[in-house]
Parts: structure tokens; C-alpha cells; sequence
């Protein structure tokens, strides 16, 4: 495979869409081959002064700098030329050259994948529809696709996840930043059960074009979407219309009419654009037999039943307990002789430095000299794996004991 410095290089490339990107690896064959291919070479392509400028910077700082941020993470990388890209993926009109991914591989090419997409300003009757829908899915052994947006992407991997099912959550941003904030524990709960996925490297902030732009890869990886509910005009509406563009089938539900969180449900049902559906079960009969032993039909189950998992703790993950030497009351002890590759060097002074006390990010970052960004990358990893709680005002703790 190509070097994947050379990779990093070409996609933090200024000006240049995923399209362009593609563009210049079908005409030259590999990023190394872009990346030194001559001046004259860029001249024969038609592009801006802009961006022939871009390319003849031969600059690899940043590349080898998201290297050291994903490795220092625990982030994975995966490129458009890797054998293990997902084809489904692969076949629409930009597919991603980089994907940066944590928790389970991005294994969905024999799995049956449904997008889950909705408006953020959902009301009960849609937080309703997407918890069944996340939990219906799970159960009949598809793979959830979604957002970690508020309101319907939330609530359709909370329903998937308390369903005991694998989840995959499309990010507009770096892994290691955290939006919305309310959701640092569904972060951590996706990590463990399923696959956070972004095209951005870490430390991207999730500015506001990226959404419109993410959402094709949510319907890419998706074999169908389903829009659960949402306005006119809508983020969601703008998936639904990848999916169309990508051949994939779109799904909604209807809502009451004069609704405004449904009209853009109703109209694109009214347009044939999308099939209405009642429940999973609908979406099932479309797939069932392409995914013969992969696809169950399960038995119904009772609506108090339903109601206690959607309201209650998560079903069993499987999460990786830290390894203990004793029991506190409320706190594991983790030996960092017996395991002393299991933190970052930046993880275990910041952990050591909040056993004892909870403290703002400034003042660990005083605290411990290392620089507030990677305290905020560390401590987002570590919330993510339980290690550490955030308290009112902004404070964290400890919530395991390092020893030696």
C-alpha cells in the first residue's frame, strides 16, 4: 500500500474537493506519485494557480503530525487503496480517500446497513419512532448508521445499542472532539459496541458545512436510510437525497399532517421519493433475502418490555474492564507495572494528577505542563473508556487509582 504519510498530504491539501482529490489519484495512480511528480506535471492538469500552488508544497509536518495524533489516541486509518475499504463505500461518486475509524473494523460490505437520520429538534412522537426503530433494527441484526447529532441520530443508537446491536456514527469532526458534549457517554458506549468514523483528522472542529458534506457517507455505507423525522428544509432531506443519487432505497415515516417536524417526511413520501413504513419490520421484507442467516425476523416483544429497554441501562457491550489489583468502594486500582503500556504518557499524568481532586482543564494543563489541547484530547479518550468523570463546573475526576 502506499505510504500513508503521502495520503495524509494530498487530503490536507487546501481547495481541493474529495472529487478532485479522487481525480488526481485515478490520473497519477498513488499519492507518492502526486507528491512527486513534477511542476510541469500539475500545469497539464487545468487547475488554479491556487492549487497547483497547493500541490508543489512539499511539506510533510502536518501529515506526520496526524500520525503522531492518531497513534497517541488510538486512532486507525484507512485509505480509499486499502483492501479493507468498504465497496459499498467505494462505489458512489466521491467516495472519502482517508477514514479515520475507532472501536470494531469497518466490516459492513456482507452486513445489512441502515441509515438512521432525522431532524435535531425531534419531539416525543420522533424520539419515540427512532428508539423502536434503533431497537427493532438491532434485533433483526442490521447495522445501525448514523450521525451523534442531538434528537434523532442519538435516539436511534441509543435504541440500537439497548438492543444489544452494532452501531456505526458518522462524525463532522475529529474523533477526539466531542459534539455535541452531552453526548461524550454515547461516544464512549458507540466506541465499545460499534465504529466512530470521520473523514477528518483529530483536532477538527465540526464547522458547519461538514455536516451536509458527512451525511453522504451515513447513506454511502447505508444499504437504505430512513428519515425518521424532519422539517422542510432539512439535513436530513439532503441524505435522503444522497441516497437517491447513490441508488440506495429511502424510507420514512409519516407524521401528522401539519406537523412541521414531519413535513419534510410527508413530502418526499408524497413525491414517491421515499417508501412509508410503519417499522422495522417493513424495511426487513426489502432485505430479508438478500442476507439469508445474516437477518432474523425476531419475535415481537411486549410493549413493557420494549419501554424497559428503551428507558433502561444499555444492554451488555462487552466493554474491556480495566485490569485490577484490588477493590475500593467506588474505584478500580490499576497497576501500571503490570500494564504499563495501557495509558499514554499525557493519560497517566493527567489521571495522576485528578485521583485525588477534581480540577478544570486549565488547571491540569498548569498542573502538568502538557498543552491544553492534548488535555482535552486525553480526557475526551478517557471519558470514552470510563476512566474519568466530568463534574459540575466543568470539572474531572479520576474514577480509577494508578499505583505502581
Amino acid at each position: 500500500m502506499a505510504n500513508l504519510k503521502y495520503f495524509l498530504w494530498l487530503t490536507t491539501r487546501k481547495g481541493f474537493q474529495t472529487g478532485e482529490v479522487n481525480g488526481l489519484l485515478s490520473y497519477f495512480g498513488t499519492p507518492e506519485a502526486i507528491y512527486f511528480a513534477q511542476g510541469e506535471e500539475y500545469d497539464l492538469l487545468g487547475l488554479s494557480e491556487r492549487k497547483k500552488q497547493a500541490l508543489k508544497d512539499k511539506d510533510l509536518g502536518e501529515a506526520e503530525k496526524i500520525l503522531e495524533n492518531c497513534d497517541r489516541l488510538g486512532i486507525h486509518i484507512m485509505t480509499i487503496q486499502d483492501a479493507d475499504y468498504p465497496e459499498r463505500l467505494g462505489q458512489i461518486y466521491d467516495p472519502p480517500c482517508v477514514l479515520y475509524w475507532m472501536g470494531k473494523p469497518l466490516n459492513v460490505d456482507d452486513q445489512l446497513t441502515v441509515g438512521v437520520v432525522g431532524t435535531r429538534k425531534s419531539t416525543p412522537y420522533g424520539d419515540d419512532l427512532a428508539g423502536r426503530l434503533g431497537l427493532d433494527l438491532a434485533r433483526a441484526g442490521a447495522v445501525l448508521i448514523s450521525g451523534m447529532a442531538e434528537g434523532i441520530d442519538s435516539r436511534g443508537l441509543r435504541g440500537a445499542l439497548r438492543g444489544g446491536g452494532s452501531v456505526i456514527s458518522v462524525l463532522a469532526g475529529g474523533l477526539d472532539v466531542v459534539y455535541p458534549k452531552e453526548n461524550r457517554y454515547l461516544y464512549r458506549d458507540v466506541v465499545t459496541a460499534g465504529t466512530l468514523l470521520s473523514e477528518y483528522p483529530p483536532g477538527t472542529e465540526p464547522a458547519g458545512f461538514h455536516f451536509p458534506v458527512r451525511n453522504r457517507i451515513i447513506s454511502g455505507l447505508s444499504m437504505g436510510l430512513v428519515v425518521v423525522e424532519a422539517g422542510e428544509p432539512s439535513g436530513a432531506l439532503i441524505s435522503a437525497r444522497h441516497a437517491l443519487e447513490q441508488n440506495r432505497e429511502v424510507f420514512a415515516f409519516p407524521g401528522p399532517v401539519g406537523a412541521a417536524a414531519s413535513l419534510g417526511c410527508n413530502r418526499i413520501i408524497q413525491r414517491g421519493e421515499a417508501k412509508l413504513i410503519l417499522s422495522a419490520a417493513d424495511i426487513m421484507e426489502e432485505f430479508q433475502l438478500l442476507f439469508p442467516g445474516k437477518v432474523r425476523t425476531p419475535p415481537p416483544m411486549e410493549e413493557g418490555e420494549t419501554l424497559q429497554r428503551l428507558e433502561g441501562e444499555p444492554a451488555p457491550t462487552g466493554i474491556k474492564e480495566a485490569k485490577e489489583v484490588d477493590k475500593a468502594p467506588d474505584r478500580a486500582y490499576i497497576s501500571l507495572s503490570d500494564d504499563p503500556e495501557a495509558f499514554t504518557e499525557d493519560q497517566r499524568d493527567i489521571l495522576l494528577c485528578i485521583q485525588h481532586r477534581s480540577l478544570r482543564m486549565d488547571d491540569i494543563s498548569e498542573q502538568t505542563q502538557i498543552p491544553a489541547r492534548r488535555v482535552s484530547s486525553a480526557l475526551t479518550l478517557l471519558q470514552l473508556q470510563d476512566m474519568v468523570e466530568e463534574k459540575p463546573g466543568k470539572r474531572f475526576y479520576a474514577k480509577v487509582i494508578l499505583t505502581g
